[in-house]
């Protein structure tokens, strides 16, 4: 990665801040560091192409109300978040308010830095992080009607545990549904796989193609 690009790391963790700044300098890339989301408020200025790399718990303002604050100032700034076990359908609420992007804990390093390069891409040329709307409503229409419910439950943000609950089937057979949707969506994590269905406007499922 080129140097000029700016990464803000907000993260009330000391460790993760420094391993996170040591990991990107490595990379090229400028890091600024901040301990909590006030913080970064009273400490950012306006710099591209830049993203923001968020922890979603954090004490005070946490990383989706940070999200919604820079949202309704107007401010363009990719966001992605990251979310501990448990958190995802905080990080798809994140996703719903604008956020470029979700890492779930624990994360390998190609994994975050391949986001952050598609959220500096996408400030570089002033653009949101990017899918296909037309190849996605073909790979949705293409889901069996069992795969787009778990499709549904998945953008919601439910575990397979619960997920096995509400569609009354076991753990083990929504594993296999869960690991077909994902093929067929060419998605390489959750986050990508959410990022296209909400890009789509797929939420229940209203208004998509049928399946066939």
């Amino acid at each position: 990665m080129s140097g000029g690009r700016m990464v803000f790391i907000v993260d009330d963790d000391e460790s993760v801040r420094e391993s996170l700044t040591a990991l990107l300098e490595t990379q090229g890339l400028n890091a600024l560091a901040f301990a909590s989301a006030e913080a970064f408020l009273l400490g950012y200025q306006p710099i591209a192409p830049a993203c923001a790399v968020v922890d979603i718990r954090m004490p005070g303002m946490d990383g989706l109300a940070l999200l919604e604050h820079l949202r309704s100032r107007g401010i363009a700034l990719p966001v992605l978040v990251m979310t501990g076990h448990g958190d995802v359908p905080l990080a798809v609420r994140a996703m719903k308010a604008g956020a470029a992007d979700f890492i779930e804990k624990p994360y390998s390093n190609a994994t975050l830095l391949d986001s952050i390069g598609r959220a500096l891409a996408a400030a570089q040329a002033g653009q949101a992080v990017q899918i296909d709307p037309d190849d996605t409503r073909t790979r949705i229409a293409g889901l069996t009607p069992r795969e787009r419910d778990i499709l549904q439950q998945l953008v919601v943000g439910h575990p397979n545990k619960i997920i096995a609950y509400h569609l009354n089937i076991s753990p083990r057979t929504v594993e296999i549904h869960r690991a077909n949707v994902m093929k067929k969506m060419n998605a390489d994590s959750l986050s990508h796989l959410v990022r296209m269905a909400l890009g789509v406007g797929f939420t229940s499922g209203e208004g998509m193609p049928e399946a066939r």
